[in-house]
């Protein structure tokens, strides 16, 4: 099976088995998540408020025909269907690849449930086994040359993440940068979490600890690996 068909499958049955009575839906980003919305459509429920975590969640909440709303409206969300760059076996994420993990853990945080969609290349005992980028971290401009001082003191390796086709940082939806913090295998994300998150300037990191309910993995041959909390 394709990456792509892999990505499709989990995205689809994750829908089936928890979209359910559900009214107001929160929308991840990333490629697999593509798939989930589509297959929300198909439902062709009228009465779902699609809550988006990004511009590109956006475009395809109102590509797909859906009914487009906000955390302003609908603080409050039922559940909440996303991907992830790397999955543990304590369904402990690293996300923000795509640079909008700020918002997704706002979303994610007001969600009752959240469930994670996303193919076998993402699938790992320990995070840091397989994305090889590190942790996204979102930062104060100003304090981005300070914050990557601290992160080698922490025994990590901090780049600051470039644009591309563009002179420069990536510059966030919220107007920061992103440094991206390799800590090799990370053993212990709850305790990197706070120590991140300790810093001044650091906004937010992609490190999602303790907040996935179920991870749909779609696999290689076919199956699709169901991971519940």
């Amino acid at each position: 099976m394709s990456i792509e068909d892999a990505k499709k499958a989990a995205a689809f049955q994750a829908v089936d088995e928890n979209l359910k009575n559900h009214k107001i839906i929160g929308i991840g980003s990333g490629s697999t998540v593509v798939y989930a919305v589509k297959r929300i459509a198909d439902w062709e429920r009228k009465d779902l408020i699609c809550i988006p975590s990004s511009f590109q969640a956006t475009q395809l909440i109102v590509s797909n025909g859906l009914t487009l709303g906000s955390l302003d409206q609908y603080p409050k969300v039922d559940i909440t269907f996303d991907g992830a760059d790397e999955i543990d076996d304590d369904l402990n994420l690293i996300k923000g690849g795509g640079g909008c993990q700020v918002q997704e853990k706002i979303l994610a945080y007001n969600s009752k449930r959240v469930i994670i969609v996303a193919d076998f290349n993402k699938d790992s005992k320990i995070l840091g086994e397989k994305w090889k980028k590190g942790v996204p971290i979102e930062v104060i401009p100003g304090a981005y040359v300070p914050i990557m001082k601290k992160i080698e003191e922490m025994k990590g390796v901090p780049t600051l993440r470039m644009g591309v086709n563009k002179a420069g940082p990536v510059i966030t939806d919220n107007g920061n940068f992103i440094i991206d913090a390799d800590f090799g295998l990370i053993k212990n994300p709850l305790n990197l979490e706070l120590e991140l998150i300790r810093i001044p300037g650091v906004v937010e990191t992609g490190l999602f600890i303790d907040i996935a309910n179920a991870c749909y993995i779609g696999m290689e041959d076919g199956s699709v690996k169901e991971v519940m909390k």
